[in-house]
């Protein structure tokens, strides 16, 4: 039997029930103020929050030369975010998801490796 509410507290015979009512860019204000700490050029990033069936998804855009920064030695940093990010969304019981935007151009081609008949010619 309800006996008392108001848009936070819902107040039930012996039960009282408080929800916390939490801003819903949560995690967007949270990743802007980790990645903003972490590039070069702060006012490049560009954070964009899609929610659909299957969650929220963050999508982020930084300045190309602070990509590297972003992503870390072997994806180490941006596992970092993503973790973190995911974490700010299961508090808020929403499913959050990081897509980091590559810039125009892509990626730069990798050097490829020496075949093996190179070292095959050393003479010693």
């Amino acid at each position: 039997m309800l006996l008392n509410s108001s848009a936070n507290e819902v107040e039930l015979q012996n039960t009282k029930i408080s929800i916390t009512i939490m801003s819903q860019d949560n995690d967007k204000e949270f990743l802007e103020f980790i990645v903003k700490a972490l590039v070069d050029n702060p006012k490049d990033v560009k954070i964009e929050r899609k929610v659909d069936e299957m969650g929220v998804l963050l999508s982020l855009t930084v300045n190309p030369a602070d990509m590297g920064q972003i992503i870390g030695r072997e994806g180490s940093t941006a596992k970092a975010i993503r973790n973190l990010v995911r974490i700010v969304g299961l508090k808020n019981h929403a499913r959050v998801n990081l897509k980091i935007e590559e810039p125009e151009g892509g990626r730069a081609p990798r050097a490829e490796k020496k075949e093996m008949s190179d070292i095959e010619n050393i003479s010693l």
